[in-house]
This record gives structure tokens, C-alpha cells and sequence, in this order.
């Protein structure tokens, strides 16, 4: 399987200063999609800016697991809301257009 697009997880923790069992608990969550290659774990690019701030949260905040998953959770939850207030103000406009 090519590599192109896939980061090695120890490059990743060697050069953010972050353990490795840190991103394997990540990954078990469900937080960030890891591929395994020969025994040899690879982060996908498009998960790289994600994975940055969770590593953040976590160390530098000090944030456990369970917290950056609730953060997570309700940072989704945010943007959901805000794209149906984006659709709503878009059908509003139609309205006020037509009057």
C-alpha cells in the first residue's frame, strides 16, 4: 500500500514530543483513523491539524482522554448547529427576497 498521504506515527510523536500509547489511545476512541503497515503505524495527512490539537489539549492543557473526547464531542456538536443556522439564514433570505 503506498504511503504518499500517510505520516509514521513515531515521526509524528518524535517531532510533537508526544508518546506513542498516547496516539494508540486516540485511535482506539475513535478520535483519529490510524493505518497499520507492516506492524507499523501511519496517521493519515488529513488527520494531521486534528491530531495537533488534541495533542495540544493533552499536553498542554493537561486535558485527560475522556476530557478531549467530551471536547470533541461537543466541538461537533457546535459546528452541526452552526451549519443549520448557515441553511436557515440562507432560507430566511429567499423569503425576504421574494417580499
Amino acid at each position: 500500500m503506498p504511503t504518499d498521504n500517510l505520516v509514521p506515527a513515531n515521526e509524528f510523536c518524535i517531532s510533537h514530543h508526544a508518546e506513542i500509547s498516547f496516539i494508540h489511545s486516540l485511535h482506539e476512541s475513535g478520535l483519529i483513523d490510524m493505518v497499520i503497515i507492516d506492524k507499523t503505524g501511519f496517521i493519515p495527512a488529513d488527520q494531521l491539524s486534528q491530531l495537533e490539537k488534541l495533542v495540544r489539549f493533552h499536553y498542554e492543557m493537561d486535558i485527560n482522554l475522556e476530557g478531549i473526547e467530551t471536547i470533541t464531542h461537543l466541538l461537533q456538536q457546535l459546528e452541526l448547529i452552526q451549519d443549520e443556522i448557515i441553511r436557515l439564514r440562507n432560507r430566511l433570505r429567499l423569503y425576504e427576497l421574494t417580499e
